[in-house]
Parts: C-alpha cells; sequence; structure tokens
C-alpha cells in the first residue's frame, strides 16, 4: 500500500461485519492507515490487521467507473 494510491479493499471491524470499499490512502502509521473511503464519503482509520484482501485499482479502470 501506498499514498494516494487507489484501493478495492475487503475489511472485518472490530464487530465481525466484513465489508468491500473502495478507499484511497491517506497515510500509512504504525499497525493502521488513514484512507478516504467512497462508500462513506469520509476519511476513516483503518487497522492493516483486519484488512482481508486488497486489489489496486489501475488507471484505466478509475476513469472509466
Amino acid at each position: 500500500m501506498q499514498r494516494n494510491q487507489f484501493l478495492n479493499m475487503m475489511y472485518m471491524a472490530k464487530d465481525g461485519n466484513v465489508s468491500k470499499r473502495r478507499i484511497k490512502i491517506i497515510k500509512i502509521v504504525g499497525d493502521s492507515f488513514q484512507a478516504y473511503c467512497f462508500q462513506k464519503q469520509a476519511k476513516r482509520t483503518f487497522m492493516i490487521v483486519s484488512v482481508l484482501a486488497v486489489v489496486p485499482i489501475i488507471q484505466r479502470e478509475r476513469e472509466v467507473v
């Protein structure tokens, strides 16, 4: 994961709910990272250990969506 990178992410919240999110990485600090979540339309903090899967979004796909 890199700053300003766009990703599709599967994430497990503290309560065990799993969600799919489209995010843009803002910064990575220790065992967590801040990202803009397009689903919630807000900046969120995520724990790296709770990330189940990530897939980078390539530039071409971003322009089509």
